[in-house]
């Protein structure tokens, strides 16, 4: 369907069409180029990390995570069900077992009240979500991790460029994640990054994401024989993504600006309106906006207001609803979790871009208040 107004457009301009073009018409190294380790740089440097590796995906980095901290069988990992369906997926890739937690009512991320019940003789790390571009308890959860010796995974993938009492967003982990998906804070279409301040971990990682080959030269340009010294995938981020990513990293707080002035007009003209609840920025977060999400009185207001909206062309969409009620996962068990199903019900994602105009606000607002009765 073509949307009048859809969920998300990207940002992009002259410098980033200039850098694709030169990796383009350089007629080599399309992978593997100085792109992508300076992409990486970029990104370490950016977030206050100390290493990056890059991924063709956000799922790919996760999958890479397991495999760079030992998660395998017979370990659970801790994570919500609030959240798209690649954060509870990557423990399955390695054998391990995805433990569902519940979430707050807040940030929509972990409940560290939740999370103790949760740990058990076979807990080996906490993977908690930073949902829409907002930071999630983070603080409080890594006290946990730590107190009780487990690893701490940031899936920080909606939350480029968050920050969370002067720290960013994926630097508070073990290792942290970060995806470049075409609806994320900055995009390379597809990508994901890991980043960390520990050396070993960043070895393991280059390892598993170049089928476990020692690449301290690179393969495509030298005659060596090159050693494979462990079992790897084939996980590498391009060249010609690498350098959008490069582009797209010197105007992130441009980005992030903007974004946040959209959802400014919809906090002003929605705030107050008797039905619903706008986003919240926690004293000491600052909230990047990958999504827009509002929260409504009751689940018949949610679906009367995504239908209108929908009739009139504006896209919405549920993020999320709990990965357990998937027909996969629902072969594992039932798995109820009251705050995560209360909220899933209410929940809405409104169309939110970095120069999104104001006709437009106005209009997916305007539908919005024609379409909210007392009572619903």
């Amino acid at each position: 369907m073509a949307w009048k107004i859809p969920l998300f457009q990207i940002y992009n301009d002259k410098n980033d069409h200039e850098l694709i073009t030169k990796v383009i018409k350089r007629g080599a190294y399309w992978t593997t180029g100085p792109e992508v380790e300076q992409f990486e740089k970029d990104t370490a440097k950016y977030i206050g990390q100390k290493y990056a590796v890059s991924f063709t995906n956000g799922t790919a980095a996760l999958h890479a995570a397991m495999l760079a901290m030992s998660i395998g069988p017979g370990d659970e990992v801790i994570v919500p069900a609030f959240t798209f369906i690649s954060t509870a997926n990557s423990p399955l890739f390695v054998g391990a077992k995805p433990v569902f937690a519940d979430i707050e009512k807040t940030t929509y991320g972990l409940d560290p009240a939740d999370i103790p019940s949760r740990i058990t003789s076979k807990t080996k790390a906490i993977m908690p979500v930073h949902i829409g571009g907002t930071s999630c308890d983070i603080l409080e959860i890594q006290k946990i991790a730590k107190e009780n010796n487990l690893l701490l995974i940031e899936d920080a993938a909606e939350a480029f460029g968050a920050k969370i009492d002067g720290k960013f967003v994926g630097s508070i982990g073990d290792l942290n994640m970060f995806s470049f998906c075409q609806n994320k804070v900055i995009t390379t279409g597809e990508g994901g990054m890991l980043v960390t301040d520990d050396a070993n971990l960043y070895q393991k990682m280059k390892l598993v994401r170049s089928h476990g080959r020692a690449d301290d030269r690179d393969y495509f340009s030298s005659t060596e024989v090159f050693d494979y010294i462990s079992l790897g995938y084939n996980l590498r981020m391009s060249s010609i993504t690498a350098a959008l990513g490069i582009s797209q990293l010197q105007k992130v707080e441009k980005i992030i600006s903007m974004r946040r002035e959209v959802a400014r007009k919809y906090n002003d003209a929605l705030s107050g309106l008797a039905g619903l609840k706008t986003p919240i920025e926690k004293k000491g977060c600052r909230n990047v906006y990958q999504l827009y999400s509002i929260l409504f009185d009751t689940p018949h207001a949610r679906n009367h207001v995504q239908k209108s909206l929908a009739d009139k062309g504006v896209m919405s969409k549920v993020y999320f609803d709990p990965i357990y009620n998937t027909q996969f996962y629902k072969s594992f068990g039932k798995v109820s979790l009251p705050a995560t199903e209360d909220i899933s019900k209410r929940i809405l994602t409104l169309p939110l871009y970095p120069g999104m105009s104001d006709e437009d606000i106005t209009y997916v607002v305007s539908i919005i208040k024609g379409s909210l009765k007392p009572g619903d």
